[in-house]
Protein backbone atom coordinates (compact mmCIF):
# COMPACT_ATOMS: atom_id res chain seq x y z
CA UNK A 1 0.00 0.00 0.00
CA UNK A 2 1.64 3.85 -0.99
CA UNK A 3 0.41 5.38 2.58
CA UNK A 4 0.25 9.07 -0.51
CA UNK A 5 -2.36 6.75 -2.53
CA UNK A 6 -4.52 5.27 0.54
CA UNK A 7 -4.66 9.27 1.72
CA UNK A 8 -5.54 10.50 -1.88
CA UNK A 9 -8.28 8.17 -2.71
CA UNK A 10 -9.91 7.95 0.75
CA UNK A 11 -9.79 12.36 0.51
CA UNK A 12 -7.81 13.16 3.07
CA UNK A 13 -5.97 16.06 3.49
CA UNK A 14 -1.86 15.02 4.45
CA UNK A 15 1.13 16.69 3.86
CA UNK A 16 4.44 14.90 2.39
CA UNK A 17 7.91 15.83 4.23
CA UNK A 18 10.89 15.07 2.17
CA UNK A 19 14.15 14.64 4.53
CA UNK A 20 17.36 12.93 5.01
CA UNK A 21 17.01 9.17 6.03
CA UNK A 22 16.01 8.44 9.19
CA UNK A 23 15.41 4.88 11.02
CA UNK A 24 13.69 5.43 14.06
CA UNK A 25 11.23 7.94 15.74
CA UNK A 26 13.44 9.91 17.06
CA UNK A 27 15.66 10.41 14.63
CA UNK A 28 13.03 11.77 12.66
CA UNK A 29 11.35 14.60 14.85
CA UNK A 30 15.50 15.80 15.60
CA UNK A 31 15.64 15.86 12.06
CA UNK A 32 12.25 17.55 11.25
CA UNK A 33 12.55 19.67 14.63
CA UNK A 34 10.02 18.27 16.64
CA UNK A 35 9.08 16.87 20.20
CA UNK A 36 9.73 13.60 19.87
CA UNK A 37 5.74 13.56 21.81
CA UNK A 38 4.40 14.96 18.64
CA UNK A 39 6.10 11.72 16.04
CA UNK A 40 4.39 8.52 16.00
CA UNK A 41 6.51 5.74 15.98
CA UNK A 42 4.96 2.16 14.65
CA UNK A 43 5.88 -1.03 16.27
CA UNK A 44 4.40 -4.56 15.00
CA UNK A 45 3.44 -6.83 17.79
CA UNK A 46 3.08 -10.83 17.85
CA UNK A 47 0.37 -11.85 19.27
CA UNK A 48 -0.50 -14.83 20.79
CA UNK A 49 2.32 -16.81 19.56
CA UNK A 50 2.16 -15.68 15.95
CA UNK A 51 -1.22 -16.44 15.44
CA UNK A 52 -2.11 -12.55 14.52
CA UNK A 53 -0.33 -9.08 14.36
CA UNK A 54 -0.81 -5.96 16.24
CA UNK A 55 0.26 -2.90 14.93
CA UNK A 56 0.91 -0.38 17.48
CA UNK A 57 1.41 3.34 17.33
CA UNK A 58 2.65 5.32 20.65
CA UNK A 59 4.75 8.52 20.94
CA UNK A 60 8.30 8.31 19.65
CA UNK A 61 9.25 9.83 23.47
CA UNK A 62 7.34 6.46 25.16
CA UNK A 63 8.26 2.67 25.01
CA UNK A 64 5.59 -0.14 24.83
CA UNK A 65 4.51 -1.49 28.11
CA UNK A 66 3.62 -5.64 26.74
CA UNK A 67 1.43 -6.01 29.96
CA UNK A 68 -0.75 -2.73 29.49
CA UNK A 69 -1.07 -3.36 26.08
CA UNK A 70 -1.85 -6.93 26.54
CA UNK A 71 -4.52 -5.95 29.33
CA UNK A 72 -5.79 -3.10 26.61
CA UNK A 73 -6.41 -5.78 24.62
CA UNK A 74 -8.43 -8.45 27.03
CA UNK A 75 -5.07 -10.61 27.94
CA UNK A 76 -3.90 -11.68 24.69
CA UNK A 77 0.06 -12.89 24.73
CA UNK A 78 2.24 -9.93 23.43
CA UNK A 79 5.49 -9.81 21.80
CA UNK A 80 7.74 -7.66 19.90
CA UNK A 81 8.31 -8.89 16.35
CA UNK A 82 11.29 -9.08 14.39
CA UNK A 83 12.62 -7.01 11.52
CA UNK A 84 11.47 -10.12 9.41
CA UNK A 85 7.95 -10.00 10.31
CA UNK A 86 8.11 -6.51 9.52
CA UNK A 87 9.45 -6.90 6.49
CA UNK A 88 6.97 -10.21 5.84
CA UNK A 89 4.02 -7.91 6.50
CA UNK A 90 4.52 -4.92 5.03
CA UNK A 91 6.63 -5.90 1.54
CA UNK A 92 5.78 -2.67 -0.01
CA UNK A 93 7.63 -0.69 2.18
CA UNK A 94 11.57 -0.19 2.90
CA UNK A 95 13.01 -2.90 5.18
CA UNK A 96 12.20 -1.15 9.07
CA UNK A 97 9.44 0.98 7.40
CA UNK A 98 6.11 0.18 9.03
CA UNK A 99 3.06 2.44 8.69
CA UNK A 100 0.40 2.91 11.39
CA UNK A 101 -2.23 1.49 9.10
CA UNK A 102 -2.86 -2.04 10.38
CA UNK A 103 -6.15 -1.98 8.78
CA UNK A 104 -4.61 -2.28 5.32
CA UNK A 105 -2.45 -5.10 6.41
CA UNK A 106 -5.38 -7.69 7.58
CA UNK A 107 -4.01 -6.15 11.65
CA UNK A 108 -5.64 -4.73 14.60
CA UNK A 109 -4.18 -1.24 14.97
CA UNK A 110 -3.87 0.22 18.42
CA UNK A 111 -3.01 3.88 19.69
CA UNK A 112 -1.71 5.05 22.46
CA UNK A 113 -3.88 7.52 24.80
CA UNK A 114 -1.27 10.03 24.27
CA UNK A 115 -1.06 10.59 20.49
CA UNK A 116 -5.11 11.53 20.80
CA UNK A 117 -4.46 14.57 22.29
CA UNK A 118 -2.76 16.10 18.99
CA UNK A 119 -4.42 17.54 16.44
CA UNK A 120 -2.13 16.28 13.95
CA UNK A 121 -0.24 12.98 13.61
CA UNK A 122 3.18 12.77 12.11
CA UNK A 123 4.78 9.36 10.98
CA UNK A 124 7.29 7.86 8.74
CA UNK A 125 5.82 6.99 5.34
CA UNK A 126 6.80 3.76 2.70
CA UNK A 127 10.25 5.19 3.25
CA UNK A 128 12.98 5.93 5.52
CA UNK A 129 13.29 9.18 3.93
CA UNK A 130 9.59 10.58 3.51
CA UNK A 131 7.15 11.87 6.65
CA UNK A 132 3.30 12.03 6.64
CA UNK A 133 1.04 14.57 8.62
CA UNK A 134 -2.25 14.39 8.87
CA UNK A 135 -5.17 15.55 11.70
CA UNK A 136 -5.32 12.68 14.13
CA UNK A 137 -9.14 13.11 13.51
CA UNK A 138 -9.11 11.83 10.12
CA UNK A 139 -6.58 8.57 10.92
CA UNK A 140 -8.69 8.34 13.91
CA UNK A 141 -11.93 7.92 11.29
CA UNK A 142 -9.90 5.82 8.62
CA UNK A 143 -8.38 3.48 10.92
CA UNK A 144 -10.74 3.08 13.83
CA UNK A 145 -7.93 1.81 16.25
CA UNK A 146 -8.10 0.57 19.71
CA UNK A 147 -7.34 3.92 21.97
CA UNK A 148 -5.90 2.69 25.27
CA UNK A 149 -2.75 3.38 27.90
CA UNK A 150 0.01 1.23 27.33
CA UNK A 151 3.08 2.91 27.08
CA UNK A 152 6.09 4.34 29.55
CA UNK A 153 8.14 7.21 29.43
CA UNK A 154 11.90 5.53 27.26
CA UNK A 155 14.89 6.83 29.37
Amino acid sequence: MNIADFLTREKIKFDVISHPDTYNAQSMAQTLHVSGHHVAKTVLLRADGGEAYVVAVLPASRAIDLELASQLLGGRELELATEKEVADHCRDCEIGALPPFGSQYGMMTMVDAGLDEDEEILFEGNTHHESIRMSFQDFRQIEEPVIGHFTQLQF
